[in-house]
């Protein structure tokens, strides 16, 4: 079934304050080789995802959604939620950007099957996480609300998990 263009009233906006239309998919185009390299090394290094290392990616390569997602990852494990919260941030807002440039214009699906989408959905996870943490329940509820509606595969396991709730820290094995 071919997309048919609807007028925006047409599609209902969600909580999140995003419009999400079924059948509309934006796929974000490959990072760069580079930045997948170094961010792999910093990742399987000694210590792996240490943050010296993750912080040298980000600042090779300012533009990558996974080296943001995955610091504030390595933030948020250490113990600073805070950080991790401002890296989440980061990668979220570079992500939109991309989106919005390459076609998603607020409205459509960003699947967590498509790999090059991860980055910027484990930023938005990652962001749900850090606003538990900071007690933000309603950031918290919009970001999880946005993760299942971008994605209504729950590719990245929102709806199968336990509910993030304010103050408990969420382990490792919970982040994608």
């Amino acid at each position: 079934m071919a997309d048919i263009p609807r007028p925006l009233g047409a599609v209902p906006v969600a909580a999140h304050g995003h419009q999400i239309a079924a059948g509309r998919r934006t796929v974000l185009p490959a990072e760069s080789a580079e930045a997948v390299r170094e961010l792999g090394l910093a990742l399987g290094g000694d210590p792996p995802g240490g943050l010296l290392a993750l912080r040298a990616v980000c600042a090779r390569h300012p533009d990558s959604l996974d080296a943001w997602a995955r610091l504030g990852q390595a933030e948020y494990l250490g113990g600073d939620p805070v950080l991790g919260y401002a890296c989440a941030r980061v990668g979220y807002h570079r992500g939109l950007d991309r989106l919005r440039r390459h076609g998603w214009g607020g409205s459509g699906e960003v699947r967590w099957e498509d790999e090059t989408n991860r980055g910027f959905l484990r930023s938005l996870h990652l962001l749900m996480v850090c606003a538990a943490a900071l007690g933000e329940v309603d950031e918290r509820d919009r970001c999880r609300s946005f993760l299942l509606d971008l994605d209504p595969l729950d590719g990245i396991g929102v709806g199968r998990s336990l509910e993030v709730t304010p103050g408990q820290p969420v382990t490792a094995d919970l982040l994608p």
